[in-house]
């Protein structure tokens, strides 16, 4: 009768040791004062801490002056508790849009006005039908956030774009008085142009399809647009990463390098300046500051 009772027992503790590899794992605790930075990992709904953000210096992003001090201007109003906008920063690809939020967020943080840090939270492009989710676990914490969206653009047949205008403002509730969203795109109206005329060609009322479509970038109060810079601002860039780390090379010599290598990209931007400029450290046998 014991070794009955003992296999019996055994079985059980296998059952329910598989049993238990099968339920989902818990989620972990969000502790919001680990890091300055988040990044929502939103199955399962938790904000992971990135300790070392991937960002420059702001005096190192070069050609847009006037749109970083409008950013810098929105965002310090933000995080000492006045009103302030959303953001959409779009236009040309490379021209420093994701670097510049990041690194507003890093220049604001270090201001001695603030009673709490600035927190900059990261949302993928895949995950904003989860940002309801996201705001109510925020709303009640005793910080300020930037909700950021790299790259954000909607397709054909992507309905999730309704998701966001709710959060943003259309919702009953509306957006938590210490969140604000910023996000980049190389669209202004975050929807492909075939996209909209085609809601035009289609509909019974044109404008009202139109509307419906390029109404969610309404919900952003400030557009700020990035445009191609030109040679003297690539130029620029490049002298201040070479300054910056150090890098030693005869100027005449760097100016026919960095034109060369622009024209060999087809283009100039700040990442094209910044790729340049790790070639040319690679090459020198130098390191990059941190």
């Amino acid at each position: 009768m014991t070794d009955s009772l003992d296999a019996l027992n055994n079985k059980l503790d296998r059952l329910i040791e598989a049993v238990s590899r099968l339920a989902p794992p818990p989620v972990p605790e969000t502790d919001l004062g680990v890091a300055d930075c988040f990044v929502w990992q939103a199955d399962p709904g938790y904000l992971e801490p990135v300790r070392k953000v991937n960002r420059v210096d702001i005096g190192l992003i070069r050609g847009v002056d006037r749109v970083r001090d409008i950013l810098l201007d929105n965002t310090e109003r933000f995080a000492s508790g006045f009103a302030a906008n959303n953001v959409l920063l779009w236009g040309a690809r490379g021209m420093g849009k994701s670097s510049l939020v990041k690194a507003v967020h890093a220049k604001v943080n270090v201001s001695d006005k603030l009673d709490r840090p600035l927190k900059l939270i990261e949302i993928h492009r895949e995950d904003i039908d989860t940002l309801p989710k996201l705001m109510g676990l925020l709303k009640a914490a005793p910080y300020r956030f930037i909700l950021f969206c790299d790259d954000l653009s909607f397709d054909h047949d992507d309905t999730s774009y309704k998701s966001l205008k709710a959060a943003l403002e259309g919702g009953v509730e509306g957006r938590p008085a210490n969140v604000i969203f910023y996000a980049t795109s190389n669209r202004r109206h975050l929807l492909p142009r075939d996209m909209i005329d085609n809601e035009r060609s289609t509909a019974i009322n044109p404008s009202e399809a139109v509307e419906e479509k390029v109404s969610l970038s309404d919900r952003f109060g400030l557009w700020l647009g990035f445009h191609k810079c030109s040679q003297d601002e690539y130029l620029d860039m490049i002298d201040g990463y070479v300054r910056y780390h150090g890098l030693t090379i005869d100027p005449e010599t760097l100016r026919a390098e960095a034109l060369e290598w622009a024209t060999t990209r087809g283009s100039r931007s700040g990442r094209v300046a910044w790729q340049f400029t790790q070639d040319l450290a690679g090459r020198l046998g130098k390191p990059l500051k941190d």
